[in-house]
């Protein structure tokens, strides 16, 4: 399956809430008919400009609460907050940020290990494969070992993900960078979710498949992250009433940026290239506080995974800056006469990635139609490993590029056909780990690769790793984008000294190789600022900033011609309702009445149960705006006084805050009633609520509950004003007056959604 489509066909029950947050006036078709209300006149609104944002899949998706409901709940708990408390709470966020750094590196290590310990006796099982069946002349069994040890760890990979957690598959940076924007992406911080990311991405890498196991990091952090913050696990059902008053998504949408920005650090080494990464890809809200938590957990991350590997691999000093362990780089200098080359690499770097893009983007949507079953999409995974293996045996096979041994070439290297003391080089690019194969075309020395082997490799890998980004399995695109790039990095420097002779004595292989990695991974996922640093602290080159940086932004600008990110190009494959950085052009003369949902069903400050089970159960809306009664006495045209959310009317009905009079039960509610329930609130389905108390005599006071001070907009108010309102407050409920106060419409976010 598709990431786009992925983020579309997974079953949410972190918030046991309808399907969809459709507008109010796309209801059922089956509310009661005092909450019917007729349609507003609309003659005029140019029919040309009335834009139908609900399309399927985004009406698939919920908000989340970024805005903070300051109800007489909120405010009275405010008031109990001693200065101790605050003190207390503030020092709770650093402890949690040290534990999601911790626990981070743990997982990382935990990858890393098994990967490496597994592929060290997958490939040694290999060689000795081939070092006895070549004397022979018989090269299939080798070939048949080589497509089973492919075969089975990528079908247990691609099983967990399709049949138990689909929303663990890929690398999960989009889904990060949804949530972090206000989407509730179901499933994405599920503890489920990151045991098979876990497993997922170790098998995809022992398999062999042309992804690494970077890019997923990022998404377990996030999961690690969301589920230290809550003191809570609703997979286990196990409460352990600690950290209460961070059980919001305002304070756990903090967490994951942090823990995403440990992810980056776990990964890379790069605890400031994980802030910037955050900063740049996934948060949509900063504040400073916020950026000295996750440059903490960051550091601590990076220090943890450092330690442990380090002492895994018996070493004195910390080598293991991250799980991408690019080696030891001597200076790499550069003369000024070489720069037109690195921009010319970072504008075929650009353009060759948004082909890449292209190309995965019509794939993937193929995808999302024609491999619907869980079955198929185990067996594309599997034929997708077998491929791979079929190319690395034809390369190694028909290409004899023999050199000598040197001091480590490979872990194993492959004779073949060569003479004793020798190695196949076309086959040591195959028969390691993607990130074995990038640190060695970044340290090989000159001469140790044919431009016929690269050449091949480029052409074989990059259709590769295009068709496996999309499979059903946990892998991320950072490692085969950087292992392209690196390769035709290479072939520049070997096209530079046959052009120009004299220039033999400052055209490094290694370092066409980085700037080519940088231009290939630039042009891909369109990154510059923390792209850039996570290079530098990667590789401990300071003095290469400015060569990476001309490389990364024109791969960016030249790729930015053709199309978006392949992450920005799945979001909107899939209509996520992601918010982008600015309004589209075509908005730009419209105003709240062109895209607001109307007729819009409205509850009065004192609200009959009944009215509220009818409305739960016959309509998908989350926010419903209280009013006074209207000029007829009815909900029709009333005044705004607040704002309440499916999930608190749930919560109020399941607990019976509601009486005959509610002075019985307002004094001893709390807040904390609220936050016991979340993420996961009750289904209107599971409320059980007598004939007696439907009965007239029993209603719900929202004085209480609802949000008095709700943001709200006249309808003439410009579409780019409201869309900066969302962005910059992360709303999720916008309500649209006329001059006296009336409801006249709500907007969500999936109202800048354009209807194709």
């Amino acid at each position: 399956m598709s990431p786009a489509a992925r983020l579309i066909e997974i079953d949410s029950d972190d918030e046991i809430l309808p399907e969809e947050e459709v507008a109010h006036g796309r209801s059922t078709g089956n509310e009661p008919t005092d909450f019917n209300i007729p349609a507003t006149n609309e003659d005029d609104v140019d029919p040309a400009f009335r834009i139908n944002s609900r399309s399927k899949e985004a009406s698939q998706y919920e908000s989340l609460d970024y805005d903070v409901c300051e109800n007489v709940l909120w405010r009275r708990d405010q008031t109990k907050i001693k200065p101790k408390f605050t003190v207390r709470k503030d020092f709770s966020r650093w402890v949690i940020s040290l534990q999601i750094g911790v626990c981070t590196a743990l997982v990382a290590c935990c990858i890393n290990i098994v990967i490496e310990e597994v592929s060290r006796l997958k490939y040694g099982f290999l060689k000795h494969q081939v070092d006895e069946n070549v004397l022979h002349g018989d090269l299939s069994i080798p070939y048949l070992y080589w497509s089973l040890l492919n075969l089975v760890p990528v079908v247990i990979g691609a099983t967990l993900v399709a049949y138990v957690e689909p929303v663990a598959a890929g690398s999960g940076i989009p889904q990060v960078k949804c949530y972090l924007n206000g989407v509730k992406v179901p499933r994405i911080v599920r503890i489920k979710t990151l045991a098979v990311k876990a497993v997922g991405v170790a098998t995809s890498v022992i398999g062999g498949l042309a992804g690494g196991k970077e890019g997923p990091m990022i998404h377990s952090g996030a999961v690690i992250a969301a589920g230290i913050s809550q003191g809570k696990s609703t997979t286990f059902r196990r409460d352990l009433k600690i950290l209460q008053h961070f059980r919001d998504d305002h304070e756990k949408r903090d967490f994951v940026v942090g823990g995403a920005a440990a992810g980056v650090a776990a990964a890379f080494g790069a605890p400031i290239g994980g802030i910037l990464f955050s900063l740049e890809e996934a948060a949509s809200f900063w504040n400073q506080s916020l950026i000295w938590r996750t440059f903490f957990a960051s550091i601590i991350s990076s220090f943890t995974l450092n330690i442990i590997l380090s002492a895994y691999h018996g070493l004195s000093s910390f080598r293991y800056r991250g799980l991408f362990n690019l080696g030891e780089f001597a200076p790499l200098p550069f003369e000024y006469y070489e720069l037109p080359i690195f921009i010319v690499m970072g504008a075929i770097g650009g353009c060759t990635g948004a082909l890449w893009n292209a190309l995965n983007s019509r794939l993937n949507m193929f995808r999302a139609h024609a491999i619907r079953q869980r079955w198929a999409k185990v067996l594309e995974a599997a034929f997708v490993a077998v491929l791979g293996a079929t190319f690395a045996c034809l390369m190694a096979y028909t290409i004899n590029d023999c050199r000598p041994l040197g001091n480590d070439p490979t872990e194993h290297p492959i004779q073949l056909f060569c003479q004793d003391n020798e190695y196949n080089a076309a086959a040591a690019l195959w028969f390691q780990t993607p990130e074995a194969t990038v640190k060695a075309l970044f340290h090989d020395p000159p001469g140790s690769h044919k431009i016929l082997t690269l050449a091949a490799f480029v052409l074989i890998y990059y259709p590769l790793s295009c068709i496996t980004y999309g499979l059903s399995v946990s892998l991320g695109i950072f490692i085969p984008t950087l292992l392209i790039g690196a390769a035709w990095g290479r072939l520049m420097a070997s096209f530079t000294v046959l052009a120009f002779p004299a220039s033999s004595a400052f055209v490094s292989p290694g370092k066409y190789a980085l700037i080519g990695a940088a231009a290939q991974l630039g042009g891909v996922v369109r990154m510059t600022l923390s792209l850039s640093v996570i290079l530098l602290e990667t590789t401990g080159n300071i003095g290469f900033i400015l060569p990476i940086i001309l490389t990364l932004m024109t791969a960016k600008w030249s790729g930015d011609y053709f199309n978006e990110g392949i992450y920005d190009t799945q979001i909107r494959t899939s209509r996520v309702p992601m918010l982008p950085w600015h309004v589209e052009p075509e908005y730009q003369n419209l105003s709240a009445r062109h895209i607001m949902a109307r007729p819009v069903v409205c509850v009065r400050v004192e609200e009959k149960v009944q009215y509220l089970l009818d409305i739960l159960k016959n309509t998908t809306h989350n926010g419903f705006p209280v009013v006074e009664d209207g000029d007829d006495g009815s909900r029709v045209n009333g005044r705004l006084i607040g704002l309440i959310l499916r999930s608190q009317l749930v919560v109020i009905l399941k607990r019976s805050f509601y009486v005959e009079s509610s002075r019985f039960w307002e004094s001893t509610v709390s807040i904390e009633a609220f936050r016991d329930e979340y993420p996961r609130y009750p289904a209107v389905t599971d409320l059980h609520v007598n004939e007696y108390k439907r009965s007239g005599k029993f209603s719900v006071n929202m004085h209480m509950f609802m949000n008095p001070s709700p943001y709200s907009v006249e309808e003439g108010t410009s579409v780019p004003r409201i869309f900066q309102l969302f962005r910059a407050l992360g709303l999720r409920h916008l309500v649209v007056v006329s001059a006296e106060n009336r409801v006249r419409g709500i907007i969500t976010r999936k109202d800048f959604l354009k209807h194709h």
